[in-house]
């Protein structure tokens, strides 16, 4: 390998099915090891896939750069749309601006560039939730819940660390450790009871002792 430089073509990158599957993911920092900022580029094999989720940046502060790559994106940007071809540069610098975009040709690729302006990088926790995925869709689900107890280990009492990390216990039938993760995240986030309720994940704990929701 050279020294101080590294190259990788996107399809190397192996995509991992994120947000129930609606979205692949090409983890292009955590291959290449960047430290200094966000990178992470998302793929469409077919018309109508998105290639940016829906959501906004106000949890993280951070302004977005949005690459077109390849194909052709519709990018929703709060109450506007924007047609966006191939070589198309999209720059979301209010981090409370809703944002999403659908490939409107097979084999669209979108490169997302992020951070805090003027603070230092931190990856963001999502990315350990996007990561672990992959054990979800084998169905290995004791090595998705060990992935994420070690991203719990790196941000302790992480609301949504706590939540993804109890959804994965439970599928893996660790009730006990579900329960007592997903009580901590709900005292931190109280508003998510509704989502805990209806989470198909958690099926298996309600009605146990220790279920932190009236049903």
């Amino acid at each position: 390998m050279p020294e101080g430089w590294k190259s990788v073509r996107l399809d190397e990158i192996e995509p991992i099915p994120v947000v129930g599957g609606r979205l692949l993911w090409r983890p292009v920092r955590r291959t290449l090891d960047i430290g200094a900022f966000g990178i992470n580029a998302y793929v469409a094999p077919t018309v109508g896939d998105d290639v940016v989720e829906e959501h906004t940046e106000e949890s993280l502060g951070h302004e977005e750069v949005y690459v077109v790559l390849a194909g052709r994106a519709a990018f929703t940007l709060g109450e506007e749309t924007l047609d966006a071809p191939a070589g198309t540069i999209v720059f979301v610098h209010d981090p409370r601006v809703r944002r999403h975009a659908r490939a409107e040709e097979p084999g669209t690729a979108v490169l997302a560039v992020g951070g805090r302006r003027g603070a230092a990088y931190e990856p963001s926790p999502w990315e350990d939730f996007f990561a672990a995925e992959r054990h979800r869709a084998a169905g290995d689900y004791d090595a998705y819940a060990t992935e994420l107890a070690a991203a719990l280990e790196r941000r302790p009492d992480h609301p949504a660390t706590l939540y993804n990390l109890a959804c994965a216990e439970a599928l893996a039938g660790r009730p006990e450790d579900a329960l007592a993760h997903l009580r901590r995240a709900l005292e931190l986030k109280p508003d998510w009871a509704e989502m805990a309720r209806k989470d198909d994940d958690l099926v298996s704990l309600r009605g146990l002792p220790g279920w932190p929701l009236a049903e």
